[in-house]
């Protein structure tokens, strides 16, 4: 039996249960009610078919027909273009952009600093979780603008950032009430349908053990 069984008629997404770029996919997807069947595979035991679908063996790997990506934010740009309603980019190209430099910041700035505390490295873990508290204190301003992140819509940058503040508990981060904001703006999106629906098992026990 194959890792994609019916890989023609059915949207696969090979899936890291607990990574928080297969989390931002699959709120997207969540979002818009699609189809899809969820391949849950173990990140440490990778099964070898995966290098038919995706060169660097990596994931999450997303398989649509004959169309395969294995970029998250080109899956998540194509699932909002391939399912259009809800639009969760805005349509005007300058806005568009607009919102693509937030979706690259949102990486460099906050994912980066993530990706380091995870390295487990004593010292440059340490820096990049005062760093990542230092980025939401800064940033709580802009999450009570509005009824979402920097918008009155939700979008994408919504499905980018809650992943991240979910897991924040785990890296060993508790924002102060400086960053309120941030914490209220969080228990709004935690709250929606579609990113409960996205957590997978073991992200929900995470912060319901």
């Amino acid at each position: 039996m194959g890792l994609i069984n019916n890989r023609r008629s059915v949207m696969n997404l090979l899936s890291d249960p607990l990574d928080v770029y297969c989390h931002r996919v699959r709120f997207v997807m969540a979002e818009k009610g699609v189809s899809v069947e969820i391949i849950d595979i173990d990140p440490n035991d990778k099964p070898h078919e995966l290098l038919q679908y995706n060169p660097y063996n990596s994931l999450p790997t997303l398989v649509d027909r004959d169309l395969i990506i294995f970029d998250t934010q080109i899956m998540c740009e194509y699932l909002d273009e391939r399912f259009p309603h809800p639009p969760l980019m805005p349509v005007y190209p300058v806005m568009r952009a607009e919102a693509r430099c937030l979706l690259l910041r949102i990486e460099r700035d906050l994912y980066s600093l993530y990706n380091a505390i995870l390295e487990n490295h004593t010292e440059r873990s340490a820096l990049a979780r005062e760093r990542l508290v230092e980025a939401f204190i800064s940033m709580a301003p802009a999450f009570a603008e509005k009824a979402f992140f920097l918008s009155d819509e939700f979008s994408l940058l919504d499905c980018s950032l809650a992943p991240l503040l979910w897991r924040l508990p785990t890296i060993g981060i508790n924002l102060p009430v400086q960053a309120n904001a941030v914490l209220q703006y969080a228990e709004k999106i935690f709250a929606r349908n579609a990113f409960q629906a996205s957590l997978s098992e073991a992200e929900y026990e995470l912060r319901n053990e």
